[in-house]
Parts: C-alpha cells; structure tokens; sequence
C-alpha cells in the first residue's frame, strides 16, 4: 500500500503536462481533504448537563496522545461503555460549520453535534468514552498532519480500547463502538490488525463509512474534473499521504464480524451511494448486520451525521438488544 502501480503513475504523470491552472488548483483542493483545518471543541458535555465528566489523555498504539473524554451514565457510572469516535474533519464535539470560515467553506455550512449524542447515550445507562483522532480536534500532530483515513488512524483505536482494557474499571465494563466515517474506516483496519483486542466486544454501529475513491469519483465529477483520478492520488501522495484506494472500509471489512448497525444516505452528494455503501457493507463478515438508508436527503452533514442525535431510537434499541 502507498505506492500507485506504475500504469496510473505514468498517466497521472501525463495529465500533470496537460491539464489547466483551472483544472488543476480543483485537483488539489480535493487532495487537500487529507489536511483539513481542525475542528475545536465549540461544546463539552456541560452544555446539555451531564454531571462528573472529565478529560484525559490516552496514548496511541504508537504514542501520539490522544485527547478524551469521560462521561459516566446519568445517576452514576453503570457497567456498560460507548467508545465512541467521529469523522474527518471533525472532533470529540462535533463539526462547527455553523461558526464560519474555514469550516463553512467544507461540504456543508452546518453543525454537526455529537455532544446531544453523547447525552442520548448516558440518559440510557451507558458511559461515553470519546477521543479525537491524531491531526483532529486537541489531539497530537503525527504524520506530518495528514489524515490517512485508517492507515495510521487505526493506532488510536487500538491505544483507546488498551487503556480500557487496563484500566482498573473500564476493563470490567460491557463494551459497544460507535465508529463513524474516519473512524469506521479505522476501526476496521485496528480490529484486522489487532483481532484479539476487540473480541470481547458487543457490538459496533458503523455511521457513513466511506471508500475514499468514491469521494473523490464523485466530488470530481461534479467540478468537472473527473478525469483527473490518478493525478488526485499523485497529489495526495505528494502531501504525504495514500491512494484513495487505500483510505477504504471496503479494504478492511472482511475482518469485522460482530454485530454492526450501519447507516447511509441513499442519495449521499458526497458519496456514490448507494452501490459505494451497499459494496462495504456486503463485505462485512458479520452475520448479524444491518444496513439503514436515509432517505430524501442528499446533505451527509446536515442530516448523515446528526441522525442518532436527532433520531435516537434505533441506536439505543441495538445497544439494548446486544449489551443486556
């Protein structure tokens, strides 16, 4: 992984002599979704009451410290844990589109709250553990700043889930993932690369879990450029980065087998949806599996994201089937 085949090497080579200024400021403008501004903390968990939460820092499997949250169950800690992780190019808080530039400027203008999800899930009797990713949020700088969708991230999952499992508390906890997007992706990877971590797991709800290559298909697409896919991953490489192909939950998925709850836009503007989807979740070895479509809207952020916190039914019922 991390290096093109020489065929898509050459031709991207080659659309690098011919394509316009125009054209080619488009190209790295998506590359450059691998080195987004980062997202800050614009809400904690004071915001909708939650009472004894507290920060913490957890080292990745490689060392890069992560920044956390703790929020015990509404009443007291119970013995259940939510490890929960958000999406690129967001953090423990959410998404401040709503706060202009330069977030606005990113796939949607909006807010994306994931603090009111957080509250859902301890009003239910579970305590939320939540962290930003490496590059996001108040997490480290590692990787030169890039975003590897998985191919490093997959070390922050595996050092969260190994400070639950030594922690004198936590590791006695019946334990459930919320992994969305970035952090589906790189769930998958950790739990390919690590099996033996994540066997005592319940369960795993899977949000907008996306195959890069189809993003930049099909944001390529709509600005004109589509042609441009292979001179896409010279640039990304370039920045330090992966080939979209390798920034993929298709890639990993064959390895997750516990029970997933996933949902998608049917008609995702980001995404080629619903074949990108439908692909990753056929691929998940999981027999107990279900694929939810979002319908009538094609706006991921505004409405992708914030569905569980707008719509908490069918998550908090799949955690009580699967963490009785």
């Amino acid at each position: 992984m991390s290096r093109m085949p020489k065929e898509r090497m050459d031709k991207a080579l080659e659309q690098r002599k011919t394509i316009s200024e125009e054209d080619l400021a488009k190209v790295k403008a998506l590359a450059g979704m691998v080195k987004m501004p980062r997202s800050f903390l614009f809400k904690d968990p004071d915001e909708y009451g939650m009472k004894d939460w507290y920060a913490l820092a957890i080292p990745s499997d490689d060392g890069t410290p992560l920044e956390a949250w703790y929020i015990p169950a509404k009443g007291g800690e119970s013995d259940k844990l939510v490890i929960f992780n958000h999406a690129l190019p967001m953090c423990r808080a959410g998404y401040p589109g709503h706060m202009g530039e330069p977030w606005s400027n990113f796939i949607e203008p909006v807010e994306i709250d994931f603090v009111i999800q957080y509250k859902h899930l301890t009003d239910a009797g579970y305590n939320v553990l939540t962290y930003d990713f490496r590059n996001h949020g108040q997490s480290g700088a590692a990787n030169g700043g890039i975003c590897g969708v998985g191919q490093w991230e997959w070390r922050d999952c595996v050092g969260v889930k190994k400070y639950v499992d030594n922690h004198p508390r936590l590791s006695k906890m019946t334990v459930a993932l919320y992994s969305q997007c970035l952090g589906g992706v790189s769930q998958y990877a950790a739990i390919a690369k690590r099996p033996e971590l994540f066997e005592n797991v319940t369960c795993m709800c899977s949000p907008l879990v996306p195959n890069m290559s189809s993003v930049f298909e099909n944001l390529s697409e709509k600005q004109g450029i589509g042609q441009y896919q292979e001179l896409i991953d010279l640039e990304i490489m370039k920045l330090g980065g992966f080939p979209a192909v390798d920034m993929s939950g298709a890639l990993w998925a064959h390895h997750v087998s516990l029970p997933v709850l996933m949902w998608q836009l049917r008609d995702d503007a980001v995404i080629k949806n619903p074949q990108d989807a439908q692909r990753t979740f056929d691929l998940l070895s999981s027999k107990d599996k279900e694929l939810y479509w979002l319908e009538g809207t094609t706006k991921r952020f505004e409405d992708g994201y914030n569905w569980f916190g707008r719509n908490p039914g069918k998550v908090l019922a799949f955690l009580e089937k699967h963490m009785k």
